[in-house]
C-alpha cells in the first residue's frame, strides 16, 4: 500500500503549495486530509492513521510542538517552519526532518528522499527511534522561538543500571521512588537509577497515568493490583507485578477510599 500523509497548517495557501511539491516529489504518497490548526490535527490522525504529518509550528490554540509531543510515537514528522537559521540549528541535530517557507522543489526532493528510506527500513514510525530526541528537540524549539506549553511528557527515561545506560519505556516503569537528589525507577524485572529528583520528575509524568501516593513515591496507575489496612492501619498498595507493598500517606489516601 501507498504511504499516507496529512498537511497541517493555518495557511491555506500553504498546505496547497505542499501539495503541489508533494505530487511532483512524491506522486505514489497519498494526501489522506488537511487541518488547519492543532485539535483538528488531533482528531485528522485518529481518523486517517497517517504514515507522516506535514506539520507547521506555529498554529492558533495548540502549537505544532504540542501536536508532536503526543503523537510522535505514532508516525513520522515533518515540521515546516518559517523560521531562520537560529531556529533551524535544532532541527539538524534532531529526530524528525523540516522545511522551510516557502518550500523549495529541491528541499522537498531531499525530504521525500529521506522519508522513503525510513519507510523502507521497516522502522517504527516513533519511540524506539527517535522518541527521546524528539522531546528533547521539542524543548528546544519551544524556548528559542518563545512558543507556550510544548514541553513533551516523558515517555522514555534514561537510566543507570550498573555501568550501562538503558532506554525505559515509561509504561514499564511501576513506580518512582526518591533517593536523596536522585530517584529510583523500578520495573517488573529491574531497578535504574536516575539523575533527577522526584518532584521535578513528578512535573513531566501524566498525572492521569503516573499518581503521587507518598512526597517520595510515584506509582503507574495501571500497575495497582489492590489497597488494604495494615495492622498499623496505614493503607498499603499492593502490586500486579512486584512484591513489595507501597505505603500510602495521609495527604494522598483520598484517592483510594474507593478502593
Amino acid at each position: 500500500m501507498n504511504p499516507k500523509a496529512l498537511i497541517i497548517d493555518d495557511e491555506r495557501l500553504m498546505r496547497d503549495q505542499i501539495r503541489t511539491c508533494l505530487a511532483k516529489a512524491w506522486p505514489e504518497l497519498e494526501i489522506a486530509g488537511e487541518a488547519a490548526n492543532g485539535i483538528d490535527a488531533l482528531a485528522a490522525i485518529d481518523e486517517h492513521r497517517p504514515d507522516l504529518v506535514f506539520l507547521d509550528i506555529r498554529m492558533p490554540g495548540m502549537t505544532g510542538l504540542e501536536v508532536a509531543a503526543r503523537v510522535a510515537d505514532r508516525l513520522h514528522i515533518v515540521f515546516v517552519t518559517a523560521y531562520d537559521q537560529h531556529a533551524i540549528e535544532a532541527f539538524e541535530r534532531g529526530a524528525v526532518d523540516y522545511l522551510l517557507k516557502p518550500v523549495e522543489d529541491d528541499r522537498m526532493d531531499v525530504t521525500v528522499a529521506r522519508l522513503e528510506e525510513r519507510l523502507r527500513s521497516g522502522k517504527e514510525a516513533g519511540a524506539a527511534k527517535s522518541q527521546p530526541e524528539l522531546a528533547e528537540l521539542i524543548d528546544q524549539l519551544a524556548q528559542k522561538l518563545q512558543l507556550p506549553g510544548a514541553k513533551a511528557q516523558l515517555r522514555w527515561i534514561k537510566a543507570s543500571i550498573g555501568a550501562n545506560l538503558r532506554l525505559i519505556p515509561i509504561e514499564e516503569v511501576v513506580y518512582f521512588q526518591a533517593d536523596d537528589k536522585y530517584t529510583r525507577v523500578f520495573t517488573a524485572q529491574s531497578e535504574a537509577l536516575i539523575r533527577k529528583p522526584i518532584k521535578d520528575l513528578l512535573e513531566e509524568l501524566d498525572a492521569e497515568k503516573f499518581w503521587q501516593i507518598h512526597r517520595a513515591t510515584i506509582v503507574n496507575a495501571n500497575e495497582i493490583a489492590g489497597a488494604a489496612r495494615d495492622f498499623r492501619d496505614h493503607l498499603m498498595l499492593t502490586l500486579k507485578n512486584r512484591q513489595e507493598k507501597l505505603e500510602v500517606s495521609r495527604s494522598f489516601a483520598q484517592r483510594f477510599r474507593q478502593m
